[in-house]
């Protein structure tokens, strides 16, 4: 299976070029979901050790059910599909611009959740135009255990989140292990307490903000991702979320840049139009870099061939 690697703003993504399971026909939202009931197996041998780890993202290119689309793309992690990944959708534009398939412009990937759109700037940056995100709901507060009382909004921004104004835990790669312990209480917490995304959807990520280090930037975060594992990218999907929350709270004109900065001090410009449906269409501006370009091999015989799960 051949795989090329990359990381978005110290996030890393592997985008599978060949050898996947064959998921038939249908829509992309229909071969998703037979990726998920059927080859979660293939998903962890991708991404989990011995060949990775659990804060790989994977992207299996499929061919697009629509022309306009350069490709198709179903984002996975240890666990599950993605319906969008930013920081993968950034190294994905890199990746291809790497192997010669698309030049600087203008470009189309359809994702399980929509059609997004890239400009590929250069060799190395990419500024993603999302799908429309929005704010399902203001101020939620769940009791959280061994912390109290814990308030944020819950967005969509191609996954689901709760948003964090103001972390109890100082945003710093000291504290990366108890805002992970943190962050995963606030979304047991979450399950608890019956809170959801739209139609019962489950808030798979934790996002967490507090004052920047950089003085250019306007924040920083931190983000708990479904299998566990912190972004260590200023998270796509999460900041399509902030800047629907930003917007419904008239906090951030259309059009105006922001800058958002992660846990480990790497950085996005974000900004939003607002959105046919009453969300926002965020626009999310950083760079990848391809870091290698190699053969996974899965031998019969080895007894971890399929991943290592814990």
């Amino acid at each position: 299976m051949r795989v090329i690697d990359s990381h978005t703003a110290g996030e890393p993504t592997r985008v599978v070029l060949d050898g996947g399971p064959d998921l038939g026909s249908g829509t992309l939202a229909e071969r998703a979901a037979r990726l998920e009931a059927e080859h979660l197996d293939f998903c962890a041998s991708v991404v989990l050790e011995p060949r990775g780890h659990d804060a790989i993202i994977g992207a299996l290119l499929v061919p697009p059910s629509d022309p306009a689309c350069v490709a198709g793309v179903i984002y996975f992690n240890n666990l599950q599909n993605l319906g969008m990944c930013g920081h993968a959708t950034i190294g994905l534009g890199v990746t291809l611009a790497h192997l010669g398939r698309i030049r600087p412009g203008r470009h189309r990937f359809e994702t399980p959740v929509g059609v997004v759109e890239i400009d590929l700037i250069d060799a190395n940056t990419v500024s993603v135009v999302n799908i429309e995100s929005y704010r399902l709901a203001k101020d939620v507060t769940v009791e959280v255990e061994g912390v109290g009382p814990v308030t944020g909004d819950v967005a969509w921004g191609g996954n689901w989140f709760f948003l964090v104004k103001n972390s109890p835990i100082a945003l710093t790669g000291e504290n990366i292990r108890p805002l992970t312990d943190l962050t995963l209480k606030i979304r047991s917490a979450l399950e608890k307490a019956g809170v959801t995304g739209k139609d019962g959807a489950w808030i798979d990520h934790i996002e967490l903000f507090g004052p920047a280090e950089d003085p250019a930037a306007q924040s920083r975060n931190f983000v708990l991702c479904p299998g566990g594992a912190y972004d260590r990218s200023p998270c796509g999907t999460g900041c399509s979320a902030k800047l629907a929350c930003l917007a419904a709270d008239g906090a951030l004109a259309p059009g105006q840049d922001y800058l958002q900065e992660s846990v480990i001090g790497s950085t996005y410009k974000i900004s939003y139009q607002p959105g046919p449906g009453g969300g926002v269409i965020p626009t999310i501006t950083g760079q990848a870099f391809v870091t290698s370009d190699t053969t996974l091999i899965f031998d019969p015989a080895d007894p971890y061939r399929s991943g290592i799960r814990l």
